[in-house]
């Protein structure tokens, strides 16, 4: 931070002379912080992607008080640059395949500016008319691009209302029907109430129903198996919420997931609205990720059956290069949240309110003051169009698919464990894979040696070790900063997720993380497997002969596997391990 010298030196006069709100000044410093975002960006894919600090790095680098002089803003971006930068991780990075995307852009970045700007707090239509009916008619835009039906507009008595986060939203449904259903019950019937979900429905489900007054207990996690592609099976509904009505616990709300977190698997939204609709239950979809594809028509599909849900959310911070926070909610009956979330004090009073031919947002959503959210949103659309905003998620859509394909050439040592919808490629070494190397290096007696004698116990620990390596490869290339991805863990696999969404992501940057994938795992699978008579040098070729599985998982083969140097691997990033038949 500056010297307290020069802040004494200066503080004085910009005390005196600088308002809060100098239009000249605010031009001079807005100039500057755009540009040092330009510099940001055009080199933020030279920056590690996962931070690369320590825990408690930055208090020992910042003074242990506030300053009491002030510090003209040149001073403070380079603390910046220096102290904050390098504690980031780089979510704009086009090497940044972790989580799911928060793609930003041009216009979601203005249009927040604008909106901060103008910093109004748009509780109700008073405080800010333009607030409440741009995010009106914008709500409705989406919910024609996505072929929404028109019970979920505005112009069919429905409505969608702009919130923070996904959790927000389930809190906000999980109340509305909550309070609805003690309406017609006696009190204590909240102890009875049950909600349903997946065992890969968001965690934010489970918190937000703990928040509603849930109890724990009934919040139920419905198995799902890669058989049905980690969807939730209607069947299995139908089963758990029938046990829990002989139970004498009532039925209250089902939330569906179109692109769970860990697979972007689909829940069959139509069969599991008609088992919701005949014990009277409350059906959300959280599209959270996917919701944004659904403006292409290719993808639409999903979302069939949605129809017969009550409310419909997805973030457009995830995938429509709108910045966070921008959580898109539409309800067919805006009423239920009015009623369960309204508050009308009578310093909050006014003409227009009391007419009720205005919306005051404050009474859909939990707190009381709102961000001018439509705005940047707003923007989007009109700087992009549904057009191009179809060609940013197509793009995205065919460079996963690409990664998909180099996955699939390494067939051998790799694995895509369940099948691409979206974005986002779910993958592993294979078990073939690990087994073959360890049976190469010797490791075979070893663990024989070692193995329990019930052999389900002997598979048990095979399980484990393929877990081991996999979680191990995908922290040595976190650990390099080359690029970033993350984890999901699905019927005792552990798999690793490559999610592309970055919105400066080209190709080039799938080719050289494959690439980084390639490498990482040819020095996890040595390490882990050498011998004490054999080293394994990154830029050598060695030669072993050892049975591979045929590619039809049948009748194995014998091959020849040909470690290449690092030049072979640059100049053909497929090129990491090749294998020849005998």
């Amino acid at each position: 931070m500056g010297s307290l010298d020069n802040a004494t030196q200066n503080g004085s006069a910009l005390c005196t002379k600088n308002p809060l709100l100098d239009p000249e000044e605010f031009r001079r410093q807005g100039h500057i912080i755009v540009d040092f975002l330009g510099d940001y960006y055009r080199n933020v894919e030279n920056y590690p992607v996962r931070s690369q600090v320590e825990p408690g790095y930055l208090k020992k680098r910042l003074p242990n008080s506030a300053p009491y002089y002030p510090e003209p803003i040149e001073t403070i971006l380079k603390d910046v640059q220096s102290h904050i930068v390098p504690g980031l991780t780089h979510w704009q990075s086009p090497n940044h395949f972790a989580y799911f995307p928060s793609s930003a852009s041009i216009a979601g970045i203005l249009g927040e500016t604008l909106a901060a700007g103008f910093d109004v707090v748009g509780f109700n239509w008073a405080a800010s008319p333009a607030a409440t009916e741009l995010e009106m008619i914008v709500m409705d835009w989406l919910a024609k691009a996505l072929s929404l039906p028109k019970s979920f507009m505005f112009s069919g008595n429905g409505g969608g209302v702009l919130l923070g986060t996904t959790c927000e939203a389930l809190l906000t449904t999980i109340v509305a029907t909550r309070d609805r259903a003690l309406s017609t019950r006696a009190a204590g019937s909240n102890s009875r109430f049950v909600v349903y979900g997946s065992d890969q429905t968001h965690c934010s489900f489970h918190k937000s129903a703990k928040i509603a007054g849930i109890n724990p207990n009934n919040i139920r996690n419905i198995n799902t198996k890669k058989s049905s592609n980690f969807g939730l099976r209607a069947d299995l509904l139908r089963l758990a919420v029938k046990a829990d009505v002989e139970a004498g616990l009532i039925p209250l709300f089902l939330c569906a997931t179109v692109g769970t977190t860990s697979t972007t698997a689909v829940d069959p939204i139509g069969p599991l609205c008609d088992v919701a609709k005949e014990y009277g239950m409350w059906v959300h979809i959280d599209a959270a990720y996917v919701g944004n594809a659904c403006i292409c028509p290719e993808f639409r599909t999903f979302l069939d059956g949605v129809e017969g849900a009550d409310s419909f959310s997805f973030n457009a911070h995830k995938w429509f290069f709108t910045t966070l926070d921008c959580c898109c909610l539409w309800v067919k009956d805006p009423k239920a949240l009015v009623s369960a979330l309204s508050t009308n004090p009578e310093y909050l009073r006014n003409k227009e309110s009391d007419s009720n031919q205005v919306v005051d947002y404050k009474d859909w959503q939990i707190a009381l003051s709102r961000r001018f959210r439509s705005l940047k949103l707003w923007l989007v659309l009109r700087s992009y169009g549904i057009c191009n905003l179809r060609k940013f998620i197509r793009k995205h859509v065919d460079m996963a698919a690409y990664f998909e394909g180099l996955v699939d050439k390494d067939s051998e040592r790799f694995e895509v464990v369940v099948p691409r919808l979206f974005a986002t490629v779910c993958f592993r070494i294979s078990p073939a894979a690990i087994i073959q190397h360890r049976l190469y290096n010797g490791w075979h007696d070893h663990e024989k040696k070692h193995a329990l004698p019930d052999s389900n116990d002997h598979d048990d620990h095979n399980h484990i070790l393929i877990n081991d390596i996999n979680q191990e490869l995908l922290e040595s290339i976190n650990a390099s900063g080359s690029l970033y991805m993350t984890h999901g863990f699905v019927d005792g696999m552990f798999l690793i997720r490559f999610s592309v969404g970055a919105s400066l992501t080209e190709q080039r940057h799938i080719i050289n993380a494959w690439k980084t994938v390639q490498e990482h795992a040819q020095k996890v699978l040595a390490r882990r497997f050498s011998t004490n008579d054999r080293s394994t040098s990154e830029t050598t070729t060695t030669m072993a002969n050892f049975t591979l599985p045929h590619p039809n998982g049948i009748t194995p083969i014998c091959a020849s596997i040909n470690v290449r140097s690092d030049e072979d691997v640059v100049t053909n990033p497929n090129a990491g391990v090749e294998y020849r038949h005998n």
